[in-house]
């Protein structure tokens, strides 16, 4: 059972934003991809640019190891296999890792209006641990709620509605910021508008999404408040 301790609730109001972390606050998909191929490569395997896309992209770790290997594990069992890919995943990106344009500008706005901030990721500590170490913006956030906080990863809403209960705040308050299909799936399934990044799929593909945009520079506070009053 969900109980929030906000005060009233208020119908289009934006209280909280919540952002997913690769692919949304970094563009690092690529990377990501790149990264399941070198290390399939190096045991025999190998994996398309589609699955990745259909398959892996939002998914926790421990999903996307056991879609690559078609088998169920225990999360100790899945940590043998996708900590040594995130280990090549860090070293790949580290000499060019840097936020999606224009995200500091918009946290900052956000941050002057009151508006309360978490991270949602599917990913590790140790991964969003290295985006803080490059990218200065851990301050913006209220809340970084990871896999090891949930039983089921995305597009279970379960992720969602845990940052705001933890924000306390309603989900009919909140706005996510998502790149993947199943992130977006999520993000509705838990009752909060959705805007998504193109930085993984296409403008087609993320037809669920309340707003698709490039970057951060095609949004704002005020467009987020106009967002929300549209029913």
């Amino acid at each position: 059972m969900i109980i929030f301790v906000s005060s009233r609730k208020t119908m289009n109001k934006l209280n909280a934003v919540i952002f997913d972390l690769d692919g949304t606050l970094l563009d690092n998909n690529d990377f990501h991809l790149k990264s399941w191929k070198q290390y399939l490569k190096q045991i025999g395997m190998e994996i398309s640019d589609e699955d990745y896309k259909a398959n892996i992209s939002g998914r926790t770790n421990k999903d996307a190891t056991e879609h690559v290997f078609n088998k169920k594990m225990t999360n100790d069992e899945a940590e043998q296999y996708y900590l040594e890919k995130e280990k090549i995943y860090r070293e790949l990106y580290a000499t060019v890792i840097k936020p999606v344009n224009g995200l500091i500008n918009l946290l900052t706005e956000l941050q002057q209006n009151g508006i309360k901030m978490a991270i949602a990721t599917s990913g590790i500590l140790v991964n969003i641990d290295f985006m803080f170490d490059h990218v200065p913006i851990r301050h913006f956030f209220e809340q970084v709620i990871n896999s090891t906080h949930i039983q089921n990863g995305k597009p279970d809403p379960e992720i969602f509605i845990t940052t705001a209960r933890k924000l306390q705040v309603y989900p009919e308050n909140c706005v996510v910021f998502e790149d993947s299909i199943a992130g977006v799936e999520a993000a509705n399934a838990a009752g909060m508008k959705v805007v998504a990044l193109t930085t993984t799929h296409t403008l087609e593909e993320l037809h669920d999404a309340d707003l698709v945009i490039d970057d951060y520079t095609q949004i704002s506070y005020g467009k987020l408040l106009s967002m929300l009053k549209k029913n």
